[in-house]
């Protein structure tokens, strides 16, 4: 597996989850003022740790350091869900829209969980 600072950009899972932390931080703006250090830094820091840790990852030398950094990425998926769950809930975004992340962050845990995995075999 090669290994540098551009490489990461060609992986579909970082592509997916760079677009979803856009599409975060658009809806986030939307959230109420009071929420700018809570909820709204929050899924913002959660989202911008799943790209993130991908491309720390495979910037990475050892093999074993890219599998534990998709691990935490994996981890943040998880926070985001539940932080947009939480929005929707608080009526700060529309079901419709929270259905269309929470649909794309399934997609995007798969694609982690399958990158994973590979990395195990390597």
């Amino acid at each position: 597996m090669t290994t540098g600072a551009a490489d990461y950009r060609n992986l579909a899972v970082w592509k997916r989850s760079h677009e979803l932390v856009l599409r975060v931080y658009g809806i986030t703006r939307l959230f109420p003022r009071d929420e700018r250090f809570g909820l709204t830094a929050q899924v913002r820091r959660a989202g911008v740790s799943i790209p993130s840790n991908i491309a720390e990852g495979r910037c990475r030398i050892a093999q074993g350091s890219y599998r534990a950094l998709v691990d935490v990425a994996l981890g943040s998926a998880g926070e985001v869900d539940y932080q947009l769950l939480l929005a929707r809930d608080l009526g700060y975004m529309h079901h419709d829209e929270h259905r269309e992340l929470a649909d794309e962050l399934v997609e995007i845990r798969g694609m982690l969980a399958a990158l994973y995995r590979a990395l195990a075999t390597t």
